[in-house]
């Protein structure tokens, strides 16, 4: 018996450290290197809201290392320090919109543990969104850390016990967010995102404490008194990115064309150039909620949209390459 509950304890230990994809390196990772091709944009603008150096020791002041303009560009290792509670608000020369997959990334400065490749110094951050550049919604954090032994600053962290928290992820290697996950959030249009909000977790876990979307304490290095404390920000890397005149191209020398909109019953898709192979459309609300999907194989196609009510909609087309393209519909 006492065999049996041995087993159980170890079985659900396991299964609750093992959830999600591994560092950096690991077969399985989420992680999305600064050099991959997938990236089309970085943020261009970036303000910094410094935190303290210890929010429970005030008078060491806030944490000073780094400056904002580190948080714009392509990722290099260079980053802005936030300390403890510290905001970093990020803008973008296009909007990032949702597409297939990851819509963005984030990257931090963590580094492995020399002894084991699963494990990093990792200080982490929440991840916030907004339309507005006002009213923002948070990606569900998780940890699944132990919250009972603080984590100091000769600790490791294990990147499959968390999920969507920036930070996650060694140097040069993001930490992607899927805007689908917000689809329904009223306020948010998750195909016109302009900020991105960056929050340090402080990850105390006996007061000031950071709580999970399921208010599990978030235990990450605690005391980290140094200028250069809290979340590391290094870049935001656009995976899904709005064109200049509002749209993703799909290739070159294709363009689509969506009339008469605004409509009151069907518009018509037209595409010039050589249809692309497996060209379908996703026609969603202004929050992201898909509404009706179709395959487009003519170079000229009737969609309906007579059954909606009138307001914005967003008509998104992908090929079999991934390639996208996003037309605003207004409905009467």
């Amino acid at each position: 018996m006492k065999f049996f509950l041995l087993f159980i304890f170890y079985f659900l230990v396991f299964s609750a450290t093992a959830q999600y994809a591994p560092q950096a390196g690991l077969p399985g990772s989420g992680a999305i290197s600064a050099t991959s091709s997938v990236f089309v944009g970085w943020a261009a603008g970036c303000t910094v809201y410094r935190g303290f150096m210890d929010i429970a020791n005030p008078s060491l002041g806030y944490a000073s290392a780094g400056d904002s303009s580190l948080g714009t560009g392509p990722a290099n290792g260079y980053t802005v320090s936030l300390g403890d509670s510290g905001v970093a608000v990020l803008t973008f020369a296009h909007a990032i919109y949702n597409g297939t997959g990851p819509d963005f990334a984030v990257f931090e400065n963590g580094f492995l543990d020399p002894s084991n490749d699963s494990g990093a110094f990792l200080e982490l951050g929440f991840v916030e969104v907004s339309s507005d550049g006002i009213n923002y919604t948070r990606f569900p954090a998780t940890s699944l850390t132990q919250d009972q032994l603080q984590l100091n600053n000769d600790s490791y962290i294990y990147a499959n016990n968390l999920n969507n928290l920036a930070g996650s992820y060694i140097t040069m290697y993001g930490t992607p967010f899927d805007l689908q996950e917000l689809a329904g959030t009223p306020g948010l249009d998750i195909n016109n995102v302009t900020h991105v909000r960056i929050v340090d977790v402080v990850g105390s876990i006996s007061g000031h404490s950071s709580f999970d979307a399921a208010h599990r304490i978030i235990n990450d290095p605690y005391p980290t008194a140094y200028p250069t404390c809290g979340f590391d920000l290094d870049a935001v890397g656009v995976i899904n990115q709005v064109a200049d005149n509002g749209v993703k191209q799909l290739v070159d020398n294709i363009s689509v064309s969506v009339f008469p909109n605004p409509t009151t019953d069907n518009v018509y898709v037209s595409v010039k150039g050589q249809l692309p192979e497996g060209l379908s459309g996703t026609f969603t609300s202004v929050t992201g909620v898909i509404l009706q999907q179709c395959s487009f194989l003519n170079s000229m196609n009737i969609l309906s949209v007579e059954q909606y009510p009138a307001g914005m909609y967003f008509l998104i087309l992908c090929d079999a390459n991934g390639d996208k393209w996003v037309e605003k519909i207004t409905k009467r």
